[in-house]
This record gives structure tokens, sequence and C-alpha cells, in this order.
């Protein structure tokens, strides 16, 4: 349990984070990472005993916590989400659209794709996060502050043959972040897309089993340059694709810079 002391200097304190595809990997990793700095926290995902674990990782750490089951390609779930996480807490300070759908494995080209599974996919990577941040940046724009985080992937800037669904959505979620930064304006609302880049999870196991985990990157590590952004520490313009490792090694730089 995390001193109520110390969570009351943390940066993220008073806010509400919604995390999406929360019960493993860098969902989990974020959501941890939010709590620690003294964030409410909503997580939604669709695999009720994972979700129920994470959910009681964060209880430990003091944070107060909505933990829902939900599928991200139901527009009706999505409007639940946003609904009671209003009724909760009465607010949205920072979203990370974190969820993502692989599709079929082994991976198949696009003239075998299923259409089917390939609908589903663009649903959860690309269409879910741009309803999600309609629902919540009313919110945002009215009290002129927010952030979301829109979690993109190298595979929308290098076509990789078989990652087809998956890349055209996260190419996709590259683009409605870098427009919508500029619909936003001087607004006080920021947002980016992360390619947090190549990690140990199960998707990434299940789309290249023969890499080596050792060579991966822990979302543990990830999730904390994810506060860094959130919460300003680094100065970057609104709408920015930016890299997992570049900002992995920006916070190494000035760790070591500060204690020079």
């Amino acid at each position: 349990m995390v001193d109520a002391d110390d969570r009351a200097m943390s940066r993220l304190d008073g806010q509400v984070a919604v995390v999406t595809g929360g019960s493993k990997g860098l969902g989990r990793a974020t959501a941890l990472a939010f709590a620690r700095e003294g964030a409410s926290i909503v997580l939604c995902a669709r695999g009720e005993p994972e979700l129920r674990r994470v959910e009681d990782e964060l209880v430990a750490t003091g944070a107060s916590v909505l933990a829902l089951t939900a599928d991200l390609r139901s527009a009706r779930d999505i409007e639940r989400i946003a609904a009671l996480a209003f009724h909760r807490f009465g607010q949205v300070d920072v979203l990370v659209n974190n969820a993502s759908e692989l599709g079929p494995t082994p991976l198949p080209y696009l003239a075998d794709y299923p259409p089917h599974a390939f609908a589903d996919v663009l649903a959860v990577d690309l269409v879910a996060p741009f309803r999600l941040t309609q629902a919540v940046i009313g919110d945002m724009l009215r009290r002129r502050r927010g952030v979301i985080v829109n979690i993109s992937s190298d595979a929308a800037v290098t076509p990789y043959a078989g990652w087809g669904a998956y890349a055209i959505s996260k190419s996709g979620i590259d683009a409605m972040t870098r427009i919508w930064a500029v619909e936003l304006g001087d607004s006080g609302v920021r947002m980016y897309s992360l390619d947090p880049g190549d990690m140990d999870t199960a998707m990434h196991r299940a789309a290249l089993p023969e890499d080596d985990p050792a060579a991966l990157l822990d979302p543990a590590t990830v999730a904390p340059v994810i506060v860094d952004l959130v919460t300003g520490a680094f100065q970057i313009p609104n709408g920015s694709r930016l890299r997992g490792p570049d900002l992995i090694a920006a916070r190494s730089d000035r760790a070591v810079a500060s204690s020079v």
C-alpha cells in the first residue's frame, strides 16, 4: 500500500485516467504507473479474470479504481465506459487508447484476409479510439485541459507483409492524432500517438513467436515515459508521433543531467 502522504505529492494527484486494454501488457503497466502517481483509474478490458487481478493491484497502490469489462467493438460499451467514468469521478483528464486487436495468426496477406477479421481489427484499433475520444473530449474542452495518448506501432510507417489490418489501423491512428491536434488548436487539450517499441507482450509473442523476449522492452519500462508525456515533462508539439525508445533515452539523459 502506498502512503497517503506520498500520493498527495504525486504528479497525477486529483486526475482521472482512462486506460483501455488495461488487463495486461502496456495497458496494465500504464495503469499502475498512473496509480502510483496519484491518479484515479478507469480500466477496461474484455477478459474478466485478468481485469480483476489488475484491479486488485491498483487498489493495493491506494488508487480509486473503476474496472469495467467491455468489448470496444460495441458502441454501447464505449458509451457505458464514458458514462460510468463521469458518474464515478465527474471528469476525465487522461485517455490512453491502448487496446489493440492483432487479427488472425499466422498473419495473413491482404489477399487472403478474412473481411470480418479485417473489420474487427479496425473496429478495435481505430474506430473505438475515435468514439471514446469523442465521448470524453467535450469535458476536456470545457475545462481546457486533458491529454490523449493513442498507442501506435512501427507497423504504421513500415510496410510489413502480413500486418495488413493492424498496420492500416495504426496508420489511421497516427493520421487521426495529427488532424485532431490541428483542430484542437490552443484549447489546452493535447493529443499524441506513441509507438512504444517492440515489447515483451502476448500480442508480440502471437505475431512473432520466434523473437527472443530478452531483446524486447518490458512494458513497465515504457509506462513511466507515458506518465512523463502526460504530465508535460517533455516539451513536445501537440499531435506529434513519438517513439518509446526515444522517450526512454531522453528520460535517462534528463536523469543523468539532474544528478550532475
